[in-house]
């Protein structure tokens, strides 16, 4: 059983992210945070959330790339509020405060960032979703919900 990302340090949870999500290559997860960081407005927070942090699904349980070798998506949350202005305004579960995923289903709700997330799945070869929240949002999960998730970088400042 994977061990729990509340029970890891920091440096514990991003080996666990270079590991599953990016084949060890730690020169790969810092040119992916790199290039999001470059497409997306100034002081926008950049957050893994999902199985790359947990090694489990939400839905099942079933470890990261239990169905293959880059199966498992990476599930990008980008905190801020201005980031949250490049979705469509019929694209959020909670307006102004948490967006649905930009993702290969629904590739329109953020035009503007969708070649962006298409590069990064090229990138890494595999799914890469992003979706936009507050900070009380993703607070919220993660302590009423035990989502858990790891900041690369924090809201309002560069890598």
């Amino acid at each position: 059983m994977p061990k729990d990302a509340y029970e890891m340090t920091d440096n514990e949870v991003r080996q666990r992210i270079v590991t599953l999500g990016f084949g060890g290559d730690e020169r790969l997860f810092i040119a992916f945070y790199r290039k999001l960081q470059q497409g997306l407005p100034e002081g926008t927070g950049i957050v893994l959330r999902g199985s790359v942090v947990t090694n489990k699904r939400h839905e099942d349980g079933a470890p990261f790339d239990s169905q293959g070798s880059q199966t498992s998506d990476l599930d990008v949350t980008l905190v801020g509020s201005k980031v949250m202005e490049e979705w469509s305004p019929d694209a959020y579960y909670l307006p102004g405060l948490h967006t649905k995923p930009l993702c290969d289903k629904d590739p329109d709700i953020a035009p503007n960032l969708n070649p962006l997330r298409e590069s990064l799945q090229k990138l890494v070869g595999r799914p890469v979703n992003m979706q936009a929240t507050s900070s009380l949002v993703l607070y919220g999960r993660d302590v009423l919900f035990g989502e858990p998730y790891f900041v690369v970088v924090p809201p309002g400042e560069t890598a």
